[in-house]
């Protein structure tokens, strides 16, 4: 049996929404994405298990529908996934439960903007002139986007949430705009869930013991 006989029947319409056939890679991927940000949004370690699966069938989803960027942006996701959950194990150093919440400082914020800047410039080249992408400058900004707030998640940076926010709303039309609806509405709901999320994460931030003025500068 080959790796297309396994995936073949993921990728067989389930559902149709709004005349459009929904497969089963969708929908996997609607359920085990809403469960992974509802787990963040709690500090939940199981998120990272939980997301590493629901980028598989994103892979899946977005080759299909020709959004490479954000199918190359998955595998890149599975490697932070692994790097963030080691970091909220181990990264709080000695004597500590865990990584805790914290702000992000000015120097990660000019190195997330420079990375991002540069990143959607150099992929949105790249897609423009290497595939057949329709959509290159916004399948280019929301990866940038994608992997800077991933980064923050990692690190557990409050911020993190508003790069989230930021991403979710290029994505939602965006997919919508590929008919790709369940996932459009999937994003509705991690925008909600992002928006939660920022809160538990502000709320355990000023409850939490101050930082050292020298991690905040």
């Amino acid at each position: 049996m080959s790796l297309a006989d396994i995936l073949d029947p993921l990728q067989q319409p389930l559902v149709t929404v709004l005349d459009t056939p929904v497969s089963w890679t969708e929908v996997l991927g609607f359920g085990s994405g809403a469960l992974c940000v509802w787990l963040v949004a709690r500090q939940h370690l199981a998120n990272w298990p939980i997301g590493i699966a629901n980028n598989v069938f994103f892979i899946l989803l977005f080759t299909q529908s020709g959004l490479y960027a954000d199918a190359g942006l998955q595998i890149v996701f599975i490697a932070l996934a692994a790097y963030g959950w080691w970091t909220w194990t181990h990264g709080g150093g000695p004597g500590t439960d865990g990584l805790p919440v914290r702000r992000t400082t000015r120097t990660e914020w000019t190195w997330l903007l420079v990375a991002g800047a540069v990143g959607t410039a150099g992929l949105t080249v790249l897609l423009d002139r290497a595939t057949d992408s329709t959509v290159p400058f916004w399948d280019a900004l929301t990866t940038a986007l994608s992997l800077a707030a991933t980064y923050g998640q990692c690190r557990k940076l409050v911020e993190s949430w508003w790069l989230w926010i930021a991403a979710d709303l290029v994505y939602i039309p965006l997919y919508a705009y590929k008919e790709l609806y369940l996932t459009s509405l999937l994003y509705i709901g991690f925008l909600t869930l992002c928006l939660i999320g920022l809160r538990n994460w502000r709320r355990d931030l000023t409850t939490s013991a101050p930082r050292p003025a020298e991690t905040l500068a």
